[in-house]
């Protein structure tokens, strides 16, 4: 470079500029690192739900955040930030300050499914975001209505194959939607998918007999099959749920290795620093391991599943890679 230009005097001031906010971030993510750690909390932390109040997400968020705010002696304020699958949480969340003050609560839809089924996103969860821990599996049963005629698993697959059959979900795209999808790829069956506006208005529509099957969420289901208007096949989880045990698993009951776990986890934005993850890992998981909170969610249809980040983030990546192959082979894409 000319010495002229090296001693120009506006060169200099350029030069004192561009240092000035390089500096800044320097300190901000020195700020970052170990020591935040020790320092943490120091404001209310915010929890992101990518779902309306009310749903399953939801539920465990509201049983878990008042008693971290009493662990950490901060607020834990939940932010609800419904719509797009969970996709606004999930981006809030990957474009947050990563000094611990936010954390996401998702769903098997936010972490595992979207990636595959929107085709652009801004993010990749499995890259852009830090696990924490897995939080719950909320089983979802397979129920048919009595004019279908079946009463287990493996009358549905030979009515399936003699006549056609429809089956309700939520929504396109949706943990009971891809259930269906995926029995349809195990079985070599072609149930025909009925999209709804939510789980309500299909359970409605089954009870009538307007269609022949949802993977239901065990809550919307149970009291249903208690009173015998509906059938319930099985259910959707790798092992049985112990609330209502005399319902076989669908891989039991005639398809081996089905497992469509309808789950919960928490993640944070990718640089948190690892002392502030240990520790909200640590208290998440001793929350849930409550014998109060543990009766209140697993009465809401969830098992609680926490564990180390590690292990989470193994699972997610093997959930990514299953519902790829599902979404895949279904032709079920969503333009963002």
């Amino acid at each position: 470079m000319p010495a002229s230009r090296r001693c120009h005097p506006l060169f200099n001031i350029a030069i004192t500029a561009l240092a000035a906010p390089l500096a800044t971030h320097a300190q901000t993510t020195a700020g970052l690192g170990a020591g935040a750690g020790a320092a943490f909390p120091t404001k209310p932390v915010r929890m992101l739900v990518g779902f309306a109040p009310g749903g399953g997400t939801d539920t465990a968020a509201r049983a878990i955040g008042a008693r971290l705010g009493e662990r950490l002696g901060q607020t834990v304020v939940i932010d609800n930030r419904p719509g797009a699958a969970g996709n606004i949480a999930t981006e809030l969340t990957v474009n947050a300050v990563p000094d611990g003050h936010t954390i996401l609560l998702g769903s098997i839809a936010s972490f595992s499914i979207n990636p595959s089924l929107y085709k652009r996103l801004a993010f990749d969860p499995l890259k852009d975001l830090a696990p924490l821990t897995r939080v719950a599996d909320s089983t979802n049963i397979l129920v048919t209505h009595p004019s279908a005629a079946v009463k287990t698993v493996k009358e549905l697959i030979a009515a399936a194959k003699a006549k056609p059959l429809n089956g309700g979900s939520s929504g396109i795209g949706g943990a009971g939607h891809l259930a269906i999808e995926l029995f349809n790829l195990q079985t070599g069956v072609k149930i025909v998918h009925v999209p709804y506006k939510g789980g309500g208005p299909a359970m409605i529509d089954l009870l009538a007999g307007n269609i022949h099957l949802i993977f239901a969420t065990a809550a919307s289901a149970v009291q249903h099959v208690k009173a015998g208007k509906i059938n319930a096949l099985g259910v959707t989880t790798i092992k049985r749920w112990s609330f209502m045990p005399e319902i076989p698993t669908v891989a039991e009951a005639g398809v081996p290795g089905f497992e469509a776990n309808n789950w919960y986890g928490f993640m944070m934005p990718l640089q948190t620093p690892k002392p502030i993850l240990s520790r909200l890992n640590k208290e998440i998981s001793t929350i849930l391991l409550l014998p109060e909170v543990k009766d209140y969610l697993f009465r809401q249809g969830m098992d609680v599943a926490p564990g180390p980040a590690e292990d989470f983030a193994k699972y997610m990546q093997s959930e990514t890679v299953k519902w790829e192959k599902v979404i895949k082979a279904a032709g079920l894409y969503k333009s963002n």
